[in-house]
C-alpha cells in the first residue's frame, strides 16, 4: 500500500507537470498569435492560393493610389518552380488593400522580379520582370546547362494599374548574348525629374556573364516613355547584384547595391553623371551594413532640401533588424535612423505615399522572414526626427 501511496503521488505530479506545460505552451503560442495579429500583412504565406509570397515592390500612382507588387509561389519559398506575378491596391494611402490581383500566371514557370515604375507624364505604370522554365534552376541557368535562359519582358497599364498589356518580351534589347543570369530590380525604378535627361525611365538590375560567371549590376532604360528599351551601363567591379537606382540632388544617379565581397559587411555604389549609361566611383559605404541582401532607397523632396532614404535589414549576419536611414547630403552620410521591425526581415521597397507619408513594403515575421509582406506607412517628420 505504502508503494502504491507513492505511485499515486509520482502520477499526480506528472500530471501537474503535464498540465503546466501544456498552458505555458499554450500562452506562448497565443502570444506568437498575437504578435502576427501586429504585423500588417499585405501578402501572407499559405493564404489566397500561395504557400509563400516573396520580392516585393511599391509604387503610387498619378493619381494617388498604391500598387504593391510580389511574386506569389505556388509550392513554397523556392527560387524556381511555379511562380506568378501578383498585385494589390490600396485606395486610401494602405490603410486597406482590395483583393489579389494575379497579372502574369505561365503555368508551372517562374514570373518575377517585378520592378515596376511610373511614368508621371503620361501616368502609365510600366513592370519590367523576369522569366524562365519552372524547371530551370539558377544555377543551371548561370552553368549554361538549362533547357532556357532567363528573359526579360515589360507590362503596362494605362489606366492605374486596373488592367494590364500582355507581357511583351525585350530580352534582345537589354540583354547582352554572354549573359546567363539576369534579375530586374528587384524593388521599382525611377523617371529622372530633372537636368539633362529628364522623364527618362531607369530600372536596376543585374546579370551573370557566361565563362568568369561574375556578378555585375547595370540599368536599362527608356526615353521614349516606355515605348523601346535600352541597355545602360554595368557596373566597372564585380561582386554586386541585386539593386535600386535613386536620383541625387544635382541629377546624378546612385546606384546602390547587395554586396557579394564576403570581406566587407557593407553595400556598395556608383554613381552615373550620364543617366545611368556609365557608373563610377564604386565603392562601399560601411554605414550601409547587411547580411548580403537586397535593399531599397528613395528620394524626396522636403522643405527645400532633398532626402534619400535606404531600408535594408540592418545586420552583418542575419537578416533581421529592418531599419530606414535617411541622408539629407546625398548618400555622404546617414545620421537620421528608424528601426521598423526589430524581427527577421528581408527585402523590401519603398514610396512616397504623399507629401507627409513614406510607405514601406518588406518580408517579415516572428518566425521567419518570409512569413509574408507587411505594410507600414512612417511620417516624414518622425522619421527626420523633427
Amino acid at each position: 500500500m505504502f508503494f502504491f501511496k507513492i505511485f499515486l503521488k509520482r502520477i499526480f505530479v506528472f500530471v501537474i507537470l503535464g498540465l503546466l506545460a501544456y498552458s505555458l505552451a499554450s500562452q506562448a503560442s497565443k502570444g506568437e498569435k498575437e504578435q502576427e495579429k501586429s504585423l500588417n500583412y499585405i501578402f501572407e504565406g499559405g493564404n489566397e492560393g500561395y504557400q509563400c509570397f516573396r520580392i516585393p515592390a511599391v509604387v503610387t500612382t498619378k493619381k494617388g493610389d498604391l500598387l504593391a507588387f510580389a511574386e506569389g509561389r505556388k509550392n513554397g519559398c523556392s527560387d524556381t518552380g511555379s511562380i506568378d506575378l501578383v498585385m494589390k491596391r490600396s485606395e486610401d494611402g494602405g490603410k486597406t488593400w482590395g483583393k489579389l490581383e494575379v497579372l502574369w500566371h505561365d503555368e508551372g514557370n517562374t514570373c518575377g522580379n517585378p520592378s515596376p515604375v511610373v511614368d508621371r507624364v503620361t501616368g502609365v505604370v510600366f513592370l519590367l520582370s523576369t522569366w524562365n522554365l519552372g524547371g530551370d534552376h539558377e544555377s543551371e541557368i548561370i552553368a549554361q546547362k538549362s533547357k532556357d535562359t532567363r528573359r526579360v519582358f515589360v507590362l503596362k497599364s494605362e489606366n492605374e494599374g486596373e488592367s494590364w498589356s500582355v507581357p511583351k518580351e525585350i530580352t534582345s534589347e537589354v540583354k547582352l548574348s554572354n549573359w546567363t543570369w539576369y534579375a530586374t530590380g528587384p524593388g521599382s525604378g525611377i523617371q529622372i525629374l530633372g537636368g539633362k535627361y529628364k522623364d527618362r525611365l531607369v530600372i536596376a538590375s543585374d546579370h551573370i556573364e557566361a565563362v568568369t560567371k561574375k556578378y555585375y549590376s547595370h540599368t536599362i532604360y527608356s526615353d521614349d516613355h516606355g515605348e523601346t528599351w535600352e541597355l545602360g551601363g554595368s557596373t566597372p567591379l564585380d561582386q554586386v547584384n541585386e539593386c535600386e537606382v535613386v536620383e541625387l540632388s544635382d541629377h546624378r544617379l546612385m546606384l546602390n547595391m547587395r554586396n557579394y565581397n564576403r570581406q566587407m559587411s557593407s553595400r556598395q555604389l556608383a554613381y552615373s553623371d550620364d543617366g545611368g549609361e556609365s557608373w563610377k566611383n564604386m565603392h562601399h559605404h560601411e554605414s550601409l551594413i547587411e547580411a548580403i541582401c537586397q535593399a531599397s532607397t528613395l528620394r524626396f523632396d522636403y522643405e527645400g532640401r532633398v532626402y534619400v532614404l535606404f531600408a535594408n535589414p540592418a545586420d552583418t549576419k542575419s537578416r533581421v533588424n529592418m531599419t530606414i536611414r535617411a541622408s539629407s547630403d546625398d548618400g555622404e552620410s546617414w545620421p537620421m535612423v528608424k528601426q521598423i521591425f526589430r524581427g527577421p526581415s528581408a527585402y523590401s521597397d519603398l514610396t512616397l505615399i504623399d507629401r507627409k507619408n513614406i510607405g514601406i513594403l518588406y518580408e517579415g515575421g516572428y518566425r521567419s522572414a518570409y512569413q509574408g509582406i507587411i505594410w507600414e506607412s512612417v511620417s516624414i517628420t518622425e522619421l527626420l526626427g523633427m
